[in-house]
Protein backbone atom coordinates (compact mmCIF):
# COMPACT_ATOMS: atom_id res chain seq x y z
CA UNK A 1 0.00 0.00 0.00
CA UNK A 2 3.29 2.31 -0.07
CA UNK A 3 3.31 4.84 -2.97
CA UNK A 4 5.10 3.54 -5.89
CA UNK A 5 8.71 4.25 -6.34
CA UNK A 6 11.00 3.16 -9.53
CA UNK A 7 8.46 0.28 -10.90
CA UNK A 8 6.51 0.71 -13.41
CA UNK A 9 3.11 2.94 -13.02
CA UNK A 10 0.86 -0.33 -14.79
CA UNK A 11 1.82 -4.09 -12.91
CA UNK A 12 1.99 -1.77 -9.85
CA UNK A 13 -1.46 -0.33 -10.02
CA UNK A 14 -2.17 -4.09 -11.28
CA UNK A 15 -1.34 -5.84 -8.27
CA UNK A 16 -3.05 -3.62 -6.36
CA UNK A 17 -5.83 -3.23 -7.72
CA UNK A 18 -6.09 -7.51 -7.73
CA UNK A 19 -4.61 -7.42 -4.46
CA UNK A 20 -7.56 -5.05 -3.08
CA UNK A 21 -10.61 -6.96 -5.18
CA UNK A 22 -8.75 -10.05 -3.39
CA UNK A 23 -9.46 -8.72 0.30
CA UNK A 24 -12.88 -7.84 -0.65
CA UNK A 25 -13.85 -11.00 -1.85
CA UNK A 26 -12.21 -12.85 1.34
CA UNK A 27 -14.40 -10.51 3.82
CA UNK A 28 -17.35 -10.78 1.40
CA UNK A 29 -17.60 -14.45 2.60
CA UNK A 30 -18.46 -13.63 5.80
CA UNK A 31 -19.46 -16.54 7.89
CA UNK A 32 -19.97 -18.95 5.41
CA UNK A 33 -16.27 -19.14 5.31
CA UNK A 34 -16.26 -21.76 8.09
CA UNK A 35 -18.86 -24.22 6.48
CA UNK A 36 -18.92 -27.30 5.54
CA UNK A 37 -20.26 -29.30 2.88
CA UNK A 38 -22.43 -30.48 4.99
CA UNK A 39 -24.10 -27.43 5.75
CA UNK A 40 -24.42 -25.97 2.34
CA UNK A 41 -25.29 -26.50 -1.33
CA UNK A 42 -22.12 -28.67 -2.60
CA UNK A 43 -21.88 -26.06 -5.74
CA UNK A 44 -22.45 -22.81 -3.22
CA UNK A 45 -19.45 -24.82 -0.88
CA UNK A 46 -17.07 -25.27 -3.48
CA UNK A 47 -17.09 -21.94 -4.91
CA UNK A 48 -17.83 -19.67 -2.46
CA UNK A 49 -16.14 -21.58 0.52
CA UNK A 50 -13.36 -23.51 -1.55
CA UNK A 51 -12.78 -20.92 -4.26
CA UNK A 52 -13.57 -17.41 -3.79
CA UNK A 53 -11.87 -18.29 -0.43
CA UNK A 54 -8.45 -19.21 -1.59
CA UNK A 55 -8.57 -16.64 -4.48
CA UNK A 56 -9.18 -13.78 -1.87
CA UNK A 57 -6.47 -15.01 0.53
CA UNK A 58 -3.79 -14.23 -2.15
CA UNK A 59 -4.51 -10.68 -1.17
CA UNK A 60 -2.70 -9.52 1.74
CA UNK A 61 0.54 -11.34 0.80
CA UNK A 62 0.56 -9.96 -2.75
CA UNK A 63 0.10 -6.21 -0.29
CA UNK A 64 3.60 -7.54 1.43
CA UNK A 65 5.32 -8.70 -1.62
CA UNK A 66 4.69 -5.51 -3.52
CA UNK A 67 5.79 -3.37 -0.72
CA UNK A 68 8.66 -5.09 -0.39
CA UNK A 69 9.33 -4.34 -4.08
CA UNK A 70 8.66 -1.23 -3.43
CA UNK A 71 10.88 -0.41 0.33
CA UNK A 72 13.95 -2.90 -0.66
CA UNK A 73 15.43 -1.94 -3.83
CA UNK A 74 19.42 -2.02 -3.34
CA UNK A 75 18.90 2.08 -4.77
CA UNK A 76 17.27 2.87 -1.35
CA UNK A 77 19.74 1.27 0.95
CA UNK A 78 21.76 4.97 1.92
CA UNK A 79 17.68 6.51 3.31
CA UNK A 80 18.13 8.47 6.19
CA UNK A 81 16.12 6.54 8.97
CA UNK A 82 14.56 9.41 10.48
CA UNK A 83 13.03 10.59 6.56
CA UNK A 84 12.05 6.85 6.02
CA UNK A 85 10.08 6.52 9.18
CA UNK A 86 8.67 10.26 8.50
CA UNK A 87 7.63 9.17 5.36
CA UNK A 88 5.93 5.93 6.85
CA UNK A 89 4.30 7.49 9.43
CA UNK A 90 2.70 10.53 7.01
CA UNK A 91 1.39 7.80 4.44
CA UNK A 92 0.18 5.26 7.33
CA UNK A 93 0.34 6.70 10.55
CA UNK A 94 -2.04 9.35 10.28
CA UNK A 95 -5.06 6.98 9.05
CA UNK A 96 -3.99 4.27 11.53
CA UNK A 97 -5.26 7.08 14.21
CA UNK A 98 -7.82 8.58 11.93
CA UNK A 99 -9.51 5.15 11.42
CA UNK A 100 -8.91 3.81 14.44
CA UNK A 101 -10.92 6.40 16.01
CA UNK A 102 -13.85 5.48 13.46
CA UNK A 103 -13.97 2.17 14.34
CA UNK A 104 -13.98 2.36 18.47
CA UNK A 105 -16.82 4.74 17.60
CA UNK A 106 -18.62 1.90 15.08
CA UNK A 107 -17.92 -0.94 17.81
CA UNK A 108 -19.65 0.72 20.47
CA UNK A 109 -22.70 2.79 18.59
CA UNK A 110 -23.30 0.47 15.84
CA UNK A 111 -22.24 -2.88 17.19
CA UNK A 112 -23.13 -2.04 20.82
CA UNK A 113 -19.79 -2.67 22.00
CA UNK A 114 -19.60 -2.12 26.15
CA UNK A 115 -17.12 0.55 26.84
CA UNK A 116 -15.01 -1.20 29.26
CA UNK A 117 -11.07 -0.77 30.13
CA UNK A 118 -10.98 -4.32 28.60
CA UNK A 119 -12.27 -3.72 25.12
CA UNK A 120 -9.84 -0.04 25.22
CA UNK A 121 -6.40 -1.64 26.01
CA UNK A 122 -7.77 -4.70 23.56
CA UNK A 123 -8.25 -2.04 20.61
CA UNK A 124 -4.97 -0.15 21.61
CA UNK A 125 -2.97 -3.58 21.54
CA UNK A 126 -4.73 -5.65 18.63
CA UNK A 127 -6.60 -2.83 16.75
CA UNK A 128 -10.74 -1.65 17.42
CA UNK A 129 -10.87 -4.46 14.46
CA UNK A 130 -9.82 -7.30 12.84
CA UNK A 131 -8.30 -6.13 10.03
CA UNK A 132 -5.90 -3.38 11.56
CA UNK A 133 -3.40 -6.56 12.13
CA UNK A 134 -2.16 -5.48 8.68
CA UNK A 135 -1.38 -2.52 9.89
CA UNK A 136 0.80 -3.40 12.87
CA UNK A 137 2.56 -6.29 10.64
CA UNK A 138 3.01 -2.90 8.27
CA UNK A 139 4.90 -1.79 11.68
CA UNK A 140 7.19 -4.51 12.11
CA UNK A 141 8.14 -4.59 8.88
CA UNK A 142 9.19 -0.57 8.62
CA UNK A 143 10.78 -1.58 11.90
CA UNK A 144 12.84 -4.06 10.02
CA UNK A 145 13.39 -2.19 6.71
CA UNK A 146 16.39 -0.13 6.99
CA UNK A 147 18.29 -3.37 7.90
CA UNK A 148 16.87 -5.64 5.40
CA UNK A 149 18.14 -2.82 2.36
CA UNK A 150 21.47 -3.26 3.82
CA UNK A 151 21.46 -6.86 3.98
CA UNK A 152 19.80 -7.15 0.47
CA UNK A 153 22.07 -5.12 -1.85
CA UNK A 154 24.69 -7.53 -0.56
CA UNK A 155 22.73 -10.45 -1.73
CA UNK A 156 23.78 -12.40 -4.50
CA UNK A 157 21.18 -14.73 -6.80
CA UNK A 158 23.06 -17.73 -4.89
CA UNK A 159 22.06 -16.38 -0.98
CA UNK A 160 18.67 -15.33 -2.32
CA UNK A 161 17.89 -19.23 -3.80
CA UNK A 162 19.21 -20.36 -0.57
CA UNK A 163 16.81 -17.45 1.06
CA UNK A 164 13.84 -18.75 -0.77
CA UNK A 165 14.28 -22.69 0.40
CA UNK A 166 14.89 -22.32 3.82
CA UNK A 167 11.91 -19.76 3.96
CA UNK A 168 9.91 -22.42 2.15
CA UNK A 169 10.68 -25.90 3.91
CA UNK A 170 10.58 -23.71 7.00
CA UNK A 171 7.02 -21.84 6.64
CA UNK A 172 5.05 -23.95 4.12
CA UNK A 173 7.13 -27.78 4.02
CA UNK A 174 7.04 -28.16 7.72
CA UNK A 175 3.88 -26.98 8.79
CA UNK A 176 2.16 -29.45 6.18
CA UNK A 177 4.11 -32.32 7.53
CA UNK A 178 3.21 -31.46 11.01
CA UNK A 179 -0.65 -30.92 9.58
CA UNK A 180 -0.76 -34.19 7.73
CA UNK A 181 0.90 -36.21 10.23
CA UNK A 182 0.12 -34.80 13.39
CA UNK A 183 3.35 -34.60 15.08
CA UNK A 184 4.16 -31.35 16.29
CA UNK A 185 7.96 -30.22 16.14
CA UNK A 186 10.60 -27.86 17.08
CA UNK A 187 11.29 -27.48 13.39
CA UNK A 188 8.76 -24.74 12.70
CA UNK A 189 9.56 -21.26 14.16
CA UNK A 190 12.60 -22.76 16.37
CA UNK A 191 14.45 -24.27 14.06
CA UNK A 192 13.12 -22.52 10.57
CA UNK A 193 13.15 -18.77 12.23
CA UNK A 194 11.88 -16.97 9.43
CA UNK A 195 8.66 -15.68 9.43
CA UNK A 196 5.97 -16.09 6.62
CA UNK A 197 4.97 -12.23 5.98
CA UNK A 198 8.69 -11.48 6.18
CA UNK A 199 9.66 -13.81 3.52
CA UNK A 200 7.33 -12.41 1.02
CA UNK A 201 8.62 -8.83 2.02
CA UNK A 202 12.07 -9.72 1.21
CA UNK A 203 11.21 -11.92 -1.70
CA UNK A 204 9.65 -8.62 -3.14
CA UNK A 205 12.79 -6.80 -5.17
CA UNK A 206 14.10 -10.73 -5.93
CA UNK A 207 10.36 -11.32 -7.72
CA UNK A 208 10.01 -8.65 -10.04
CA UNK A 209 13.45 -9.13 -11.73
CA UNK A 210 12.64 -12.94 -12.78
CA UNK A 211 10.91 -13.56 -16.01
CA UNK A 212 9.17 -16.58 -16.75
CA UNK A 213 6.71 -17.03 -19.42
CA UNK A 214 3.19 -16.02 -18.30
CA UNK A 215 1.50 -19.19 -19.75
CA UNK A 216 4.10 -20.88 -17.19
CA UNK A 217 3.29 -18.53 -14.13
CA UNK A 218 -0.18 -18.67 -15.13
CA UNK A 219 -0.18 -23.11 -14.95
CA UNK A 220 1.76 -22.56 -11.68
CA UNK A 221 -1.14 -20.58 -10.49
CA UNK A 222 -4.28 -22.51 -11.68
CA UNK A 223 -2.46 -25.51 -10.57
CA UNK A 224 -1.41 -24.66 -6.88
CA UNK A 225 -5.07 -23.00 -6.16
CA UNK A 226 -6.70 -26.50 -7.82
CA UNK A 227 -4.18 -28.34 -5.47
CA UNK A 228 -5.04 -26.28 -2.17
CA UNK A 229 -8.88 -26.45 -2.93
CA UNK A 230 -9.23 -30.27 -3.63
CA UNK A 231 -7.05 -30.65 -0.64
CA UNK A 232 -9.17 -28.52 1.26
CA UNK A 233 -12.18 -30.21 0.20
CA UNK A 234 -10.67 -33.75 1.88
CA UNK A 235 -9.51 -31.58 5.04
CA UNK A 236 -12.32 -29.03 5.90
CA UNK A 237 -15.37 -30.24 2.98
CA UNK A 238 -16.52 -32.79 5.50
CA UNK A 239 -15.39 -32.63 9.07
CA UNK A 240 -17.83 -31.29 11.77
CA UNK A 241 -14.43 -28.92 12.97
CA UNK A 242 -13.48 -27.56 9.32
CA UNK A 243 -9.80 -26.91 8.89
CA UNK A 244 -8.76 -24.76 6.04
CA UNK A 245 -5.13 -25.57 6.53
CA UNK A 246 -4.80 -25.83 2.38
CA UNK A 247 -6.15 -22.62 1.37
CA UNK A 248 -4.31 -21.13 4.11
CA UNK A 249 -1.19 -19.15 4.04
CA UNK A 250 1.51 -21.47 4.81
CA UNK A 251 -0.46 -23.77 2.67
CA UNK A 252 2.95 -25.09 -0.22
CA UNK A 253 0.47 -24.72 -3.07
CA UNK A 254 -0.91 -21.71 -1.89
CA UNK A 255 2.41 -20.22 -1.60
CA UNK A 256 3.45 -21.04 -5.14
CA UNK A 257 0.25 -20.02 -6.91
CA UNK A 258 0.88 -16.08 -4.59
CA UNK A 259 4.20 -16.25 -6.13
CA UNK A 260 2.93 -16.93 -9.63
CA UNK A 261 0.24 -15.04 -9.74
CA UNK A 262 3.12 -11.54 -8.51
CA UNK A 263 4.98 -12.61 -10.97
CA UNK A 264 2.49 -12.88 -13.69
CA UNK A 265 0.85 -9.56 -12.84
CA UNK A 266 4.42 -7.82 -12.83
CA UNK A 267 5.08 -9.26 -16.11
CA UNK A 268 2.62 -6.68 -17.62
CA UNK A 269 4.68 -3.57 -17.78
CA UNK A 270 4.11 -0.28 -19.51
CA UNK A 271 5.46 -0.82 -23.49
CA UNK A 272 6.54 2.70 -23.69
CA UNK A 273 5.95 6.26 -21.51
CA UNK A 274 3.00 8.55 -22.79
CA UNK A 275 3.34 11.50 -24.83
CA UNK A 276 2.31 14.82 -23.99
CA UNK A 277 -0.66 14.62 -25.99
CA UNK A 278 -1.39 11.40 -25.19
CA UNK A 279 -3.47 10.11 -22.22
CA UNK A 280 -4.09 7.05 -20.71
CA UNK A 281 -6.84 4.44 -20.97
CA UNK A 282 -9.85 4.37 -19.09
CA UNK A 283 -8.69 1.25 -17.73
CA UNK A 284 -5.52 3.26 -16.40
CA UNK A 285 -7.11 5.56 -15.14
CA UNK A 286 -9.89 3.24 -13.32
CA UNK A 287 -6.78 1.08 -12.38
CA UNK A 288 -4.63 3.87 -11.11
CA UNK A 289 -7.63 4.93 -8.87
CA UNK A 290 -8.11 2.16 -7.06
CA UNK A 291 -4.27 1.79 -6.36
CA UNK A 292 -3.67 5.01 -5.04
CA UNK A 293 -6.58 4.60 -2.68
CA UNK A 294 -5.93 0.77 -1.37
CA UNK A 295 -5.10 2.20 1.66
CA UNK A 296 -8.68 3.58 2.84
CA UNK A 297 -10.65 1.35 0.64
CA UNK A 298 -8.78 -1.38 3.11
CA UNK A 299 -9.52 0.05 6.13
CA UNK A 300 -13.16 1.70 5.45
CA UNK A 301 -14.51 -1.82 3.30
CA UNK A 302 -15.79 -3.77 6.49
CA UNK A 303 -18.50 -1.18 7.40
CA UNK A 304 -19.82 -1.12 4.15
CA UNK A 305 -19.78 -4.70 3.47
CA UNK A 306 -21.32 -5.30 7.19
CA UNK A 307 -24.35 -2.84 5.87
CA UNK A 308 -24.64 -4.35 2.67
CA UNK A 309 -25.38 -7.35 4.89
CA UNK A 310 -27.62 -6.54 6.83
CA UNK A 311 -29.83 -4.14 5.29
CA UNK A 312 -29.89 -5.96 1.92
CA UNK A 313 -28.92 -9.74 2.67
CA UNK A 314 -26.82 -9.82 -0.25
CA UNK A 315 -25.17 -13.00 1.94
CA UNK A 316 -26.63 -13.68 4.88
CA UNK A 317 -30.52 -14.55 3.04
CA UNK A 318 -29.88 -16.53 0.26
CA UNK A 319 -33.51 -16.32 -0.38
CA UNK A 320 -32.72 -12.84 -1.57
CA UNK A 321 -29.74 -13.86 -3.88
CA UNK A 322 -27.35 -16.98 -4.26
CA UNK A 323 -23.92 -16.63 -2.47
CA UNK A 324 -21.96 -17.76 -5.75
CA UNK A 325 -23.17 -14.31 -7.33
CA UNK A 326 -23.84 -12.13 -3.88
CA UNK A 327 -20.24 -12.62 -2.72
CA UNK A 328 -18.55 -10.86 -5.52
CA UNK A 329 -21.49 -8.61 -6.27
CA UNK A 330 -20.74 -7.67 -2.60
CA UNK A 331 -16.89 -6.89 -3.02
CA UNK A 332 -18.00 -5.02 -6.09
CA UNK A 333 -20.17 -2.66 -4.57
CA UNK A 334 -18.23 -2.25 -1.48
CA UNK A 335 -15.68 -1.29 -3.83
CA UNK A 336 -17.98 1.03 -5.48
CA UNK A 337 -19.06 2.49 -2.54
CA UNK A 338 -15.75 3.18 -0.69
CA UNK A 339 -14.56 5.14 -3.54
CA UNK A 340 -17.76 7.37 -4.02
CA UNK A 341 -17.33 8.67 -0.15
CA UNK A 342 -13.74 8.97 0.36
CA UNK A 343 -12.56 10.29 -3.32
CA UNK A 344 -15.02 13.54 -2.80
CA UNK A 345 -13.78 13.53 0.71
CA UNK A 346 -10.12 13.17 0.08
CA UNK A 347 -10.69 16.72 -1.83
CA UNK A 348 -10.78 18.27 1.58
CA UNK A 349 -7.22 19.43 2.54
CA UNK A 350 -7.22 17.95 6.05
CA UNK A 351 -9.18 14.61 5.37
CA UNK A 352 -6.88 14.01 2.70
CA UNK A 353 -3.99 13.04 4.84
CA UNK A 354 -6.08 11.23 7.40
CA UNK A 355 -8.04 9.36 5.14
CA UNK A 356 -5.19 8.10 3.80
Amino acid sequence: MDKQNGLSATPVDLIRVVAIFGVLLFHAIGYLATQNANNMDVLQWWIVVNIYQSIGRIGVPLFIILTGALLLTPSKKDENIGTFFKKRFSRIGLPFLFWGIIYFLYAIYIENQPLTSTFLINGILKGPYFMFWYLYLLVGLYLITPLLRVMIAHFTDKLFKYFICLWFIGTALIPMIEFISGWPSYLHGIVFLIPLCTGYFILGPYLVKIHIKRWILASIAILGLTLATIASYFTAGNGSDPTFFFIGGTSPPMVIATLAIFMLLNSYTKPKPLTPIEKPSWKQRIMHIISENTLPIYLFHMIIIHLLQNLSGLITNNYILNPIIGVPLTATLTLLLVLAIIIPLKKIPLLNKLIG
